[in-house]
């Protein structure tokens, strides 16, 4: 039995008695096996352990509560990449956590499915931590898994069951709405958009951010476009827009595939933003160095990691009172060179040349 599964929702955490009554021996017997103590029969030790496993007792972290009650630590399950919002995004909850007066473990996932997920939270439980964050953005469907400590979700919604279940999202569909609405303010008909792989949550929520606005100013909505976050992805997409004249501005859902974009369109002989403007996502300070400078809308990375921090604490030291109130994460569209009002509609009808 996968420890922690086979409890109903709802139902109390195994103690160090249930232990004992399953396996037949003292409490104190119990807490020598799990602080590995000498002076316990082979037997013994077996019957202790075979319990634990049975009732879903977590082993690290009952000898930890034995000896200290909480080890004032914090998991953090995330994904394992160098990119630049994913490692932003766990910049600020290391900084968060610390602030907080916590230690900070974290696992990484490779892929994102849902056993990875699951073998990251019990590895984390094991080690003892008083509350576990996933900032894991490509989960789809319920997580088999039940966690007796309080569990925050940054930027997606509760995967799994736990004691207590916090979400804090880092406000992508009021960035995407921006960036649509800042290119619609320039008098562009419509908006393209290149969306992020589909699998990931970041991507629905800016596609929806940006139906939101073509629809709220009667804009007709283009076919979506799907890169991988990658400039390449951005490349191969601006060769296929490069074509088509009526194309005057692009919303990508990330910093790197707008630069990749920019590359394939000017190749293509169509000048950024006299021909097309772009805006990007993320606010990676980088791309303010191009040239074009890009327009973006910048992630409030440290500000969701501190809100969320703040309540996931407050979980863990007060769990009979009720959570305050998250706070609005902040919309910061920056503007830079690469977006620009469209072109007289007579220039649209063939392309330029460099």
């Amino acid at each position: 039995m996968t420890p922690g599964v086979g409890r109903g929702a709802g139902a109390p955490a195994p103690r160090s008695a249930d232990v004992a009554r399953l396996s037949g021996v003292s409490r104190k017997t119990v807490s020598r096996v799990l602080n590995n103590e000498s002076y316990v029969s082979g037997e013994a030790r077996r019957r202790v352990l075979a319990a634990a496993e049975e009732l879903g007792y977590r082993l690290n972290h009952a000898a930890r509560a034995l000896a200290s009650g909480r080890t004032r630590s914090i998991g953090v399950v995330a994904l394992g990449t160098a990119g630049y919002g994913t490692a932003s995004l766990l910049v600020g909850i290391e900084r968060a956590v610390r602030d907080a007066g916590y230690a900070l473990r974290v696992v990484n996932t490779a892929d994102g499915d849902p056993e990875g997920i699951t073998g990251a939270v019990e590895s984390l439980l094991d080690q003892g931590v008083d509350g576990v964050v996933v900032s894991q953005p490509i989960v789809k469907g319920e997580v088999p898994l039940r966690v007796d400590v309080p569990v925050l979700f940054l930027g997606a919604p509760p995967a799994f069951t736990a004691t207590r279940t916090l979400t804090v999202g880092v406000g992508a569909r009021e960035l995407a709405r921006a960036a649509t609405e800042h290119l619609l303010d320039l008098g562009h008909e419509t908006v393209h958009h290149l969306a992020g792989p589909r699998r990931w949550y970041a991507t629905k929520d800016r596609i929806e951010g940006w139906r939101a606005a073509l629809a709220a100013r009667g804009a007709h909505e283009p076919p979506l476009l799907n890169g991988d976050w990658s400039a390449a992805s951005g490349y191969a997409a601006g060769r296929e827009l490069a074509s088509d004249p009526s194309v005057t501005a692009l919303f990508a859902a990330g910093d790197e595939m707008a630069i990749g974009l920019i590359h394939a369109l000017r190749e293509a002989g169509r000048h950024v933003p006299e021909d097309i403007s772009v805006v990007g996502f993320d606010g990676d300070p980088v791309f303010a160095h191009v040239s074009p400078p890009l327009t973006t809308v910048r992630q409030p990375f440290d500000a969701a990691a501190r809100e969320g921090i703040r309540l996931l604490v407050h979980a863990i030291e007060k769990p009979d009172t009720e959570l305050p109130r998250a706070g609005d994460p902040p919309v910061e569209l920056v503007v830079r060179g690469s977006t620009a009002p469209p072109p007289p509609r007579r220039g649209r009808t063939a392309l330029r040349t460099t």
